[in-house]
């Protein structure tokens, strides 16, 4: 971190802190925040951990998550906007734009407080004080790692701090499958083993943690919901609201389909487009070279790293589908060079 002497002098005293997310926090974003708070607490802080929404429930295990002030639930608006507003510091994990934490992201931004990034997203917001941040980290746990360490206070980790980081690393990297999986990683997670992460709890309760109904959703999407297009080397799903509502989704149901898409042989992208409340939303995968970052940016308002990214589209399902299927006919040469480079 740049000025890491002034930022420890900043946490040597009890300060009031925030502590938040991205909208819809996944393990990494929840479990880093999580690691972090603790670890916080410890120093003597008096730390509040908001996330912009709800979050899967297979999260409900990670120490402190009872504490977790969900903005978007009754009453809660107001409440965060005094804790935002009485902060000395707030720490920002796992997004690059303020706009990611919605009407979050007005209070941060208005807030005096002193900002602290911690992120491991392309091309951030120069909205912070202190940025802890690097594309090279696989995860924004790694970082909130590495930074308790650089701080000298390795000895703070403990098993349930360990487990939250833990958690975020694990799946950052598809657990330890996806290019991001660098020797670091392994030398970090191997550390958190040291210090206590139960990692079989972990996979457990976030890979073996299903209810019928998504695994029932997860059963008719494949068999109804994926189109293979194979000279163009993608696979998507298209996801209704209707379909969400016949299989009672919640938060988090549908994490994870994308990989089944990008699982296929000969596939090299594959994206799942699902019909919000609010908005389509697209989620995208890569094998290889072929940025999804950048088909993102260009196609969908959205963005994230080069084999994993998200988007928008203020279009109907059907028309986002008509274009995304439109758009991607552009990158034939490209899909098939790169899927020729990958096997």
């Amino acid at each position: 971190m740049q000025k890491l002497k002034s930022f420890k002098e900043l946490l040597d005293t009890p300060k009031k802190i925030v502590v938040t997310t991205h909208y819809k926090p996944d393990a990494d974003a929840l479990g880093s925040s999580l690691g972090l708070a603790s670890y916080l607490t410890k120093k003597g802080h008096e730390v509040h951990v908001i996330s912009p929404s709800d979050y899967p429930e297979f999260l409900n295990w990670m120490d402190g998550e009872k504490d977790v002030i969900d903005f978007e639930a009754g009453g809660n608006e107001e409440k965060s906007e005094k804790l935002v507003g009485e902060a000395d510091l707030i720490f920002c994990l796992d997004f690059n734009c303020l706009y990611r934490i919605n009407e979050l992201g007005d209070m941060v931004g208005e807030s005096n407080a002193v900002k602290v990034l911690i992120d491991h997203h392309l091309e951030p917001e120069r909205f912070a004080d202190y940025e802890f941040w690097s594309t090279q980290a696989a995860a924004t746990a790694e970082l909130v790692y590495k930074l308790i360490v650089d701080l000298g206070d390795r000895d703070q980790i403990d098993a349930s701090i360990a487990e939250c980081l833990y958690a975020g690393i694990m799946t950052d990297t598809g657990q330890f499958k996806h290019p991001n999986t660098t020797k670091n990683v392994h030398l970090v997670t191997a550390d958190l083993i040291e210090l206590g992460a139960d990692i079989a709890k972990v996979g457990r309760y976030i890979y073996d943690n299903n209810s019928l109904d998504r695994l029932k959703f997860t059963g008719y999407a494949l068999n109804n919901k994926l189109k293979v297009i194979k000279d163009l080397r993608t696979a998507y799903f298209w996801i209704s609201s209707e379909d969400l509502k016949k299989y009672n989704s919640k938060t988090g149901d549908t994490e994870g389909l994308v990989n089944y898409a990008l699982s296929l042989k000969g596939v090299v992208f594959s994206a799942v487009i699902i019909e919000r409340p609010d908005t389509i939303r697209i989620s995208l995968r890569s094998k290889g070279d072929f940025s999804v970052n950048d088909f993102a940016k260009e196609h969908f308002n959205g963005g994230g790293h080069p084999n994993a990214a998200g988007g928008i589209s203020d279009l109907s399902l059907q028309e986002t589908v008509d274009k995304f299927e439109r758009i991607i006919k552009t990158y034939k040469k490209q899909l098939n060079k790169n899927f020729h480079k990958t096997n």
